[in-house]
């Protein structure tokens, strides 16, 4: 379900059926840092993103949820095979006022800034580096790669039921590429449909194990 509301409205009053998306038009920068902060003491477990002016407020769904967790336990098992540093800020939101755009991805991970924000509570985007992996199980009209480019994340992986996109960020727009710069060794590209394919008909310990066997 898709609806589109007037801002006057709290954001504590709205109430959104799993799967829901609600469309907010002519919100200004200011009004979408209040709307987080309130949505924060309310503890409200919705998700948001705001490009120009445009706040879309979405409730997903647990299948929504479960394919960018498995990934991202993928991402991780890679990552410690290799010896590799990350930090996992998961849905974080990530904004830039210059841009006019925030986001929350479904996850996301610092890899090459692993040490540059082990210690951070906060992003602050005007001092931090984006995240170097960004991963949505799927995308709404905003979450699409337009405010990613906005936010300038260099890698973006984009999973559905049909179809795995890698996105890297080149000369200014996002080129789909049958390679990750994150794991430039490793066919990816197959892979992660396969090991999540997996997940959902053996278990995501069982394939965990497995893919770890794999690399080993």
């Amino acid at each position: 379900m898709t609806a589109t509301i007037p801002v006057t409205i709290p954001i504590k009053n709205i109430q959104l059926d799993p799967g829901s998306l609600m469309t907010v038009r002519d919100v200004t920068w200011e009004q979408f840092e209040a709307i987080l902060e309130e949505r924060e003491a309310a503890g409200i477990r919705t998700r948001v993103a705001y490009f120009k002016g445009t706040l879309e407020i979405m409730s997903p769904l647990p299948i929504h949820e479960r394919p960018h967790r498995i990934i991202g336990h993928i991402v991780t098992t890679l990552l410690d095979l290799q010896g590799r540093d990350w930090e996992d800020f998961g849905s974080t939101t990530f904004r830039k006022k210059a841009k006019q755009a925030g986001l929350e991805p479904d996850t996301c991970f610092y890899i090459k800034n692993a040490g540059k924000m082990r210690d951070r509570k906060r992003v602050d985007m005007s001092v931090d580096p984006p995240p170097d992996l960004a991963i949505e199980a799927d995308v709404t009209s905003l979450t699409s790669l337009d405010i990613y480019k906005a936010l300038e994340v260099p890698e973006v992986w984009i999973y559905t039921e049909e179809k795995f996109t890698i996105n890297v960020l080149t000369d200014g727009k996002y080129v789909e590429s049958s390679t990750s710069p994150t794991f430039p060794n490793l066919p990816i590209l197959e892979l992660i449909p396969q090991s999540v394919d997996r997940a959902f008909t053996e278990g995501s310990s069982k394939m965990l194990r497995a893919l770890r066997k794999q690399m080993n």
